[in-house]
């Protein structure tokens, strides 16, 4: 948090007995700041890619890292089995640069106007996802692969495509769906079991 943040945040406290909310977050006070609001141990550790998709990501957002709060930043750790699926997602609220440590990636993102940017990515390559775009990263290799990638924001937020419109409470209108995807209302239910 900035000095002058630290600042307000010490007057309101002291003067309205409440905290600061910013970015919705609340600002701790600062007398009450600690290292461990600066520290998140853990990427070391590999994730589990046991589950349908053969991925698990990491993130730390301000959420696990409040230190975070107001400094733009936040960071992930994505661990993909042989042929694991980071699935086409939007992050509204961030653009994101990854690097492969480890194996190989076919990573894209796709424009407004459905122009598809593609790369495989080697160890020690890296890729942007420009704010807003559906991207994807997918193992090809029979090796496990790892990556980190860097945020823009301290809580990007992360809307998985596939889960939003077939995996959405209530569900989205069968009608909806058959239409946007062209196929059969059988087949939109046979997705959306995929998701309960």
């Amino acid at each position: 948090m900035t000095q002058a943040l630290l600042k307000i945040s010490v007057l309101l406290t002291k003067t309205h007995k409440s905290l600061l909310n910013v970015n919705g977050v609340a600002c701790k006070n600062p007398n009450q700041v600690t290292a461990d609001d600066f520290y998140f141990p853990g990427f070391d550790k590999c994730g589990n890619t046991s589950n349908k998709l053969g991925s698990a990501v990491n993130l730390v957002n301000v959420e696990k890292l409040p230190g975070l709060n107001t400094l733009g930043i936040s960071m992930a750790r994505i661990d993909y089995a042989p042929y694991g699926l980071n699935p086409p997602h939007i992050h509204p609220r961030a653009s994101e640069i990854l690097v492969v440590l480890e194996g190989s990636l076919y990573v894209g993102f796709v424009t407004t106007d459905n122009k598809l940017f593609t790369k495989v990515l080697n160890k020690g390559d890296s890729f942007v996802f420009p704010i807003g775009m559906v991207h994807f990263q997918y193992n090809y290799g029979t090796t496990n692969a790892v990556a980190f990638a860097g945020l823009s924001s301290q809580n990007p937020g992360t809307i998985r495509v596939a889960n939003a419109l077939f995996g959405s409470k209530p569900p989205i209108s069968d009608d909806v769906l058959t239409k946007t995807f062209m196929v059969d209302k059988k087949t939109v239910n046979y997705i959306q079991t995929q998701f309960q």
